[in-house]
């Protein structure tokens, strides 16, 4: 796959608006696996993260791609557990800030 399908450049650029093409690319087996269980789903979440961090993204960066996976879970698949049913529900009740801060939260957690 070529460098203008991914999220992340070579060169540690974040390309945002890629986010919903990346989440789309993924199969929609992997997808169930991933969102069915509450800590697979983190654990996921905790191993992209890792990799972001390597390649040098900011704490910032990573709210902000937090908040483009949020807006497109909360569009386009329904909740499968209590936790994400719970998420989902904050989110829609935020305001653009306090749903940046929400995403801020969720790298939190997902990275201890």
């Amino acid at each position: 796959m070529s460098e203008h399908n991914h999220v992340v450049s070579k060169d540690g650029s974040v390309t945002m608006h890629r986010v919903n093409d990346a989440l789309d690319r993924i199969e929609p087996g992997q997808k169930e696996l991933i969102l069915n269980n509450f800590e697979d789903f983190k654990s996921y979440l905790g191993k992209r993260i890792q990799l972001a961090q390597k390649i040098g993204l900011s704490d910032e960066q990573l709210a902000v791609a937090a908040e483009k996976i949020a807006d497109y879970l909360a569009a386009y698949e329904e909740p499968r557990n209590s936790e994400e049913k719970l998420l989902l529900e904050l989110w829609k009740a935020g305001n653009k800030e306090e749903r940046h801060r929400l995403a801020h939260m969720l790298v939190k957690m997902v990275q201890h």
